[in-house]
């Protein structure tokens, strides 16, 4: 009897080549592992089974062996399900099609045979069609005579979307299965041994959590601040033997949220019996600083929390056919496919969202660990409100179908509830902070005034007129431009995106010890320090805006409230220099009307709440401004989701930038020499985070064009890295320039 190989090695006797029905049985046995925890093991398992039944061919037989004819080993299996299971075998297709090019549009959308419906048509043996598949798989595999339909509790008004969100996690399962029995048979056969990555448990990190935060106690200096904190901490803890489901952290700026939520996070997986804490962040810029507290807090144990954030692309799928080639399974991929089997996971809600709609399998291989897991989404108000009513059906799916624990966590929460007059909004969310409300009052440290319309010279004057200030605008031309009106001051300093994230971490450095030293310290920044950033400025202004915003603004004023509250002001200016985008012009607009018809704190709960439902009101139709849930909904009777469609329209950032490698110091030039070298990447590309700038394709193209940035290694990674050659376009002041490309200075810029 015919022997059939799933993967082949360097053995010329083939004795070493995995057999085909032990690859498959392998993988059904993983991936029914992976879907368990949200009760659909069965039907994880029959993709597994049937994923590379076409491999049970002559062609790809002789592709093993040498023949570089390509050979469809996926189509076979899909036709197969459908074939057995009727409309259940569909949703087993979807996966089984797409397990190496990704999920497919469910009929024509574009190129016909790149469908899941053109695929299932195609035939056996004929021209263009797919390999003739030999009987014998029959006798090696067994599988269940049917398929009973997923338990998913319906969501009525959603329930195409629930399914084809069913479909993506059952895909999940299966690609995490394929790579992992795929690896472990290429390490086996060079002779090395194969082993899960063994983490600490959540016990032993809540047991490090508990000493560091009794740690921090004690060394606390007793103030009614420190006892807002710990009442915030006990109370949020206290809330932990709530059952999952939503959950609301609204917690003022200075209130300690992060390890309060960490806490409660912690707690509640234990109490539950959920597997991991899933931090997401709004911002690659605090990403890191978010994982740095939780690392300080686990200690020695810090290697429990996994960053998974990269501005690289790592798109490029594995060649699998023939795992022990150079290409498989490259330090490259092998980050690219994180597969978030760590206890505590941070990363951005971008890598988090995209992967929920994306139908690439490189993205889609982590999904199934999200299932069972506690999940912090802080500065909640940050979703984007163009794709927001998406967003919150993943939430809402999360939370019904697939065991999870979903936290809003933020000083500014957004009124997503039904009783808060969202249509079709979250129900039954539970707060875990103890009264808001009051909080806010306790911890109140700035008031908020408006000074109308100030041209850039009355900005000048403001600025000049006070020792310690901070000024954030709406967009990098306009910083820069205050910046220059007022570089030659004592203590003047600029911050911007086109600076790499070491380099503004060397500002803030200096800022904060001026500050503490009572030196002059005049800060013009764009947004991006509202994200977090720890500064305690005296005085503030703050571009118009929304009202969130003006929130997070004011986090940076008076933030340690040792000054009285009345010499603590934030002034919200409009700028008739500088035009606002249309969306921003809105929110701003919305900002004002709460600042005139509210007569409390216009940064309090209710005021925010006020906000946010009238934005939601305005922007109607325009919360889901791609028609996700309708595309959804008219493709669910005949199961044609649209995948790759989806995954296109599903992008948090509309405009694209690209990454540019600054080498600005010695470290970061040693990086970039190591990268011509390297066979894998992924520690390099990770080390060279803080010294990249994203900036604009139009940007991109002009420094390329003039030789200002050269690619990196092409021949190996082809244009994944990007370098900045003209070091003269790199200011100290304000970051990188593409104005004069060919600008050339006679000093050497070093950080």
């Amino acid at each position: 009897m015919t022997t059939y190989y799933a993967h082949s090695s360097n053995s010329s006797d083939k004795s070493e080549w995995q057999p085909l029905c032990e690859h498959l049985k392998a993988v059904g046995e993983i991936a029914a592992e992976c879907a368990a925890h949200f009760g659909a093991g069965d039907i994880a398992q029959v993709a597994g089974l049937l994923h590379d039944l076409g491999k049970y061919s002559a062609e790809f037989q002789a592709r093993l062996e040498g023949n570089p004819a390509r050979a469809d080993h996926a189509t076979a299996g899909a036709q197969e399900a459908v074939k057995r299971y009727g409309l259940m075998g569909k949703l087993v297709a979807y996966a089984v099609a797409g397990h190496h090019a990704g999920l497919a549009n469910g009929i024509d959308e574009g190129e016909a045979r790149s469908t899941l419906d053109a695929r299932l048509k195609l035939k056996s043996g004929q021209a263009n069609g797919i390999p003739a598949t030999d009987s014998i798989w029959e006798t090696e595999i067994e599988l269940p005579r049917g398929l009973a339909q997923p338990s998913l509790k319906l969501n009525q008004a959603q329930a195409g979307f629930q399914c084809a969100f069913f479909i993506r996690m059952i895909f999940s399962c299966l690609i995490d299965a394929d790579r992992t029995d795929t690896q472990r048979y290429s390490l086996l056969a060079e002779g090395k041994s194969f082993s899960k990555t063994i983490y600490p448990t959540l016990e032993t990190l809540r047991v490090k959590l508990d000493t560091h935060l009794s740690a921090m106690v004690a060394k606390a200096v007793p103030c009614e601040l420190n006892d807002l904190r710990a009442h915030i901490l006990s109370h949020g803890r206290a809330q932990a033997a709530l059952p999952p489901g939503l959950f609301s952290m609204t917690v003022p700026t200075g209130g300690g949220k992060t390890l309060a939520s960490m806490a409660f996070a912690l707690d509640h997986a234990l109490q539950y019996g959920q597997r991991r804490v899933i931090y997401v962040i709004p911002f690659t810029s605090i990403i890191e600083q978010n994982a740095r507290v939780f690392k300080d807090a686990f200690g020695d144990l810090a290697s429990g929390v996994i960053e998974h954030h990269s501005a690289f692309d790592r798109d490029a799928e594995p060649t699998l056919d023939r795992p022990n080639s150079k290409a498989h399974y490259s330090d490259k991929l092998r980050i690219a496919m994180e597969s978030w089997d760590a206890p505590v996971i941070v990363t951005t809600a971008v890598q988090f969202f995209e992967s929920l709609f994306a139908d690439r399998p490189s993205q889609c291989r982590k999904l199934h660990n999200i299932a069972n897991s506690v999940i912090v989404l802080d500065e909640a108000q940050t979703l984007p409100l163009k794709l927001l009513r998406p967003v919150m059906a993943a939430i809402d799916e999360l939370a019904r179908n697939y065991k999870c624990t979903i936290v809003l966590c933020t000083a500014t929460q957004p009124a997503l509830r039904e009783d808060q007059g969202f249509f079709n909004g979250f129900q039954n969310v539970r707060e875990i902070a103890p009264e808001p409300e009051k909080l806010f009052e306790k911890l109140k440290r700035t008031q908020v005034r408006a000074i109308g319309a100030q041209s850039d010279e009355q900005l000048v004057d403001c600025l000049r007129k006070h020792s310690q200030v901070l000024m954030i605008v709406n967009n990098r031309r306009h910083a820069r431009s205050l910046y220059d009106a007022i570089k030659h001051e004592p203590g003047a300093y600029h911050l911007s995106t086109l600076m790499i994230a070491k380099h503004r971490t060397a500002v803030l450095d200096v800022v904060r010890q001026k500050l503490l030293d009572g030196e002059p310290c005049k800060l013009i920044s764009t947004s991006l320090i509202e994200a977090g950033v720890d500064v305690d400025f005296p005085v503030l202004y703050r571009a118009e805006a929304g009202l969130d915003s003006i929130a997070q603004a004011a986090g940076r004023c008076n933030r340690e409230g040792k000054r009285p509250l009345d010499e603590s002001i934030v002034s919200v200016f409009q700028s008739p220099d500088w035009d606002a985008p249309p969306e921003l012009a809105q929110l701003a607009g919305n900002m004002r009307m709460v600042i005139r018809n509210h007569a409390g704190d216009v940064l309090a709960p209710e005021a925010m709440n006020l906000y946010f439902r009238h934005v939601y009101t305005e922007k109607g139709p325009e919360l889901d401004a791609k028609r996700l849930l309708d595309m959804h909904k008219d493709h669910a009777p005949k199961l044609t989701f649209p995948f790759q469609n989806i995954a296109k329209a599903f992008n948090m950032i509309e405009s694209h930038l690209l990454p540019v490698i600054v080498p600005l110091d010695d470290k970061a030039s040693g990086l970039v020499q190591s990268l011509h070298f390297a066979q894998k990447v992924g520690g390099i590309a990770r080390q060279l985070q803080p010294y990249l700038v994203q900036i604009p394709k139009t940007g991109f193209e002009v420094l390329r064009k003039a030789g200002a940035i050269s690619v990196i290694a092409p021949e190996k990674f082809g244009t994944q890295f990007w370098m900045l050659e003209n070091m003269n376009l790199y200011d100290l002041d304000a970051g990188l320039s593409w104005e004069d490309p060919t600008f050339i200075n006679a000093e050497k810029t070093v950080l």
